[in-house]
């Protein structure tokens, strides 16, 4: 065990896609229940956060956890990724489109708490590992979704679009 972990869980504790969880309540009640004996003084539910704490979380992190089963890649990930965040997230589909395991991120079976738990402890434990991901998943984000890259992509786009092509 790792007493000295701290869990922060930052956000609404509201639905914004799919369904509520089987018995009704929000997914934050349901992970309570079904984790009855938690230590509630290790784990820290701080609700929405401006943008700027948001980040302030994200840069004193000593990992990010981003877990999702296929869905649409949520702007949570590539925000933690720009702030050089050490990421440990789902091996699903969409996270594979911006997280290469091992380089910039590590990658997790969805459904297999152990896995996770063994993967945030590398992070954890070994400090060149986190570094080194931290600057690559900071460099992957600069390189495939700065402004500088991106706006004169989309510039090009639109006047096509407005050219009729």
């Amino acid at each position: 065990g790792r007493p000295d972990l701290h869990v922060v869980v930052a956000g609404e504790d509201r639905l914004f896609y799919g369904a509520p969880p089987p018995g009704g309540g929000s997914w934050k009640q349901a992970m309570l229940r079904e984790l009855d004996g938690l230590d509630r003084s290790r784990v820290h539910f701080v609700g929405s956060l401006s943008y700027e704490d948001y980040r302030r979380l994200l840069r004193r992190s000593s990992a990010h956890v981003y877990l999702t089963v296929p869905f649409v890649l949520s702007w949570s990930l590539l925000e933690a990724m720009a702030c050089g965040c050490a990421v440990v997230a789902s091996d699903t589909a969409p996270v594979r489109e911006f997280v290469t395991d091992g380089t910039d991120g590590l990658l997790v079976d969805f459904f297999s708490a152990r896995a996770l738990a063994d993967r945030v402890g590398r992070v954890l434990a070994d400090d060149s590992l986190a570094a080194a991901l931290r600057r690559a998943a900071r460099a992957t984000a600069l390189a495939r979704l700065s402004l500088s890259r991106l706006l004169p992509r989309q510039i090009a786009m639109l006047r096509a679009i407005a050219a009729g092509r």
